[in-house]
């Protein structure tokens, strides 16, 4: 079957789960992926065709589709901040939210002296994709990442090596720690945050296949990594050093009060692309 007849054919199989763009885009991911072609080379040449073993291989990626299984858990990658990533079911696919509070570190901190090193902390780590981008664009940046997943570290370990930067990780479970062994300039967190409240809200191939421990608080707690965070951050940034937190949407609110209280100054609250309330920033009061 050609290349072209088989691409009609897949969209409209995955017509009952994603709509007619999204169907497509997975498509062409794996058309690149698997075959190193492009959309423009599908277009100038109608007559790439498929062989019985490519169909083998489609087909079993399309039934995957069909239960809602993420498109970059079955590619094994995806892309953050314009470099690659692995990702498996040990670890959340990063998001475009991400990028942007990843952005904004990076935006404040290019200019510093280059001569001067920078330590950066990033807790709940997960692929690595928060730590691995500061470290790509910082070059002046000592990086250090925590993770409570012996799996997920060790994915974060392979996607440093991918992107060939330096990081060090660290397994330890932030709940529980009870100091940071060093000071830190930047401390930054995407910790776990949606509450179990908002799980109608998650789509099913989040909810069913990216890894809980990495998503979910109690609905009586949902600011305890932040509360624990926060308070570690007080004595261990250095003077006019920067925490950064992802945050949930509904929950600006109540960062802002809960960063007040504990007498960080500087509190920024920002939002991401879709309008939400998504980012923040403080320091601590000296």
């Amino acid at each position: 079957m050609k290349i072209k007849q088989y691409r009609t054919q897949f969209i409209k199989e995955l017509s009952p789960f994603y709509d007619a763009y999204e169907a497509e885009s997975f498509f062409y991911l794996i058309l690149e992926d698997k075959h190193q072609l492009r959309q423009i080379d599908l277009a100038l040449n109608h007559e790439l065709f498929f062989s019985e073993a490519d169909f083998v291989v489609w087909d079993s990626l399309l039934a995957q589709l069909k239960k809602e299984v993420p498109i970059q858990y079955l590619l094994g990658k995806t892309n953050f901040y314009g470099l690659d990533f692995e990702v498996n079911e040990n670890v959340l696919i990063p998001r475009p939210e991400t990028e942007e509070l990843v952005e904004w570190i990076i935006s404040e901190n290019a200019a510093s002296d280059r001569t001067k090193k920078i330590k950066i902390l990033d807790i709940g780590t997960g692929s690595g994709c928060i730590a691995i981008s500061l470290a790509k664009n910082l070059p002046n940046a000592e990086v250090y990442a925590m993770d409570v997943s012996k799996k997920a570290i060790e994915t974060a370990k392979r996607n440093a090596a991918k992107n060939d930067v330096d990081v060090t990780f660290i397994f330890q479970n932030i709940l529980e720690t009870e100091e940071l062994k060093c000071q830190f300039d930047i401390i930054v967190s995407n910790p776990p945050y949606v509450r179990n409240l908002e799980k109608q809200e998650i789509k099913k191939n989040v909810l069913d296949y990216e890894p809980h421990l990495a998503l979910f608080v109690d609905d009586n707690d949902a600011l305890i990594f932040y509360k624990k965070i926060a308070s570690l951050a007080h004595n261990n940034l250095l003077k006019n050093g920067q925490l950064y937190f992802e945050i949930n949407q509904y929950l600006g609110k109540e960062m802002i009060d809960l960063l007040g209280k504990m007498d960080f100054i500087n509190i920024d609250l920002r939002k991401d692309i879709y309008d939400n309330d998504r980012m923040i920033s403080c320091k601590v009061s000296i």
